[in-house]
Order: structure tokens, then sequence, then C-alpha cells
């Protein structure tokens, strides 16, 4: 896993793989194939900073598996990998099994 440290409140999120093919053995096109909205939380920011000097409290850490805007954030790609950098207002839901 590629080292990178966020900053205030955003989240490094690895999305799920989509499947290739369809239920009937159809091979799919990059093209064709929806963006995922889920994804595994690799690395969480400290927290943005509040009107009153505090940090706020991140919602999320890392290895979370987490539900997120399928338009948001923004793609990165590190030794190979391809990651997703995200506000975490974009992060909709933690799975909780």
């Amino acid at each position: 896993m590629p080292s990178i440290r966020p900053l205030g409140d955003k989240v490094v999120v690895k999305a799920a793989t989509q499947d290739e093919r369809t239920a009937g053995g159809i091979v799919l096109p990059d093209a064709a194939r929806e963006k995922p909205q889920q994804g595994t939380v690799v690395a969480v920011g400290p927290g943005r900073i509040l009107d009153n000097g505090e940090r706020a409290t991140m919602s999320v850490q890392v290895g979370d598996i987490v539900i997120y805007s399928k338009y948001g954030g923004n793609e990165v790609k590190l030794s190979g990998e391809e990651l997703l950098i995200l506000d975490q207002e974009s992060i909709y839901a933690v799975r909780a099994d």
C-alpha cells in the first residue's frame, strides 16, 4: 500500500473492484462498467480546523468499508494502485458487517 497522509478532513479510499463480466458471462469494457461506490479506507486526515481553533473528530477510520458519492473525490494513482481522495462529507455510510 502506498504511503499517503491526507490533510484536513480528507479520506483516502481504495475502491472495491467491479466484475468484468455480467451474470450471463458477457465481458464488459471499462466504459460500460459502473463506477464503484464502495471501498476501504486506507488513510484518514486529522480533521478540519473549526472556527474556534479546535479540530473536528473524523467519523471514519482506516479499515472501514464505506459507501460514498458516485461522482465525489479525485482519482489518483500511487505506486500502481488507483485510489480516491474524498472529503469526509462525500462519505454517506460505514458498513456495519
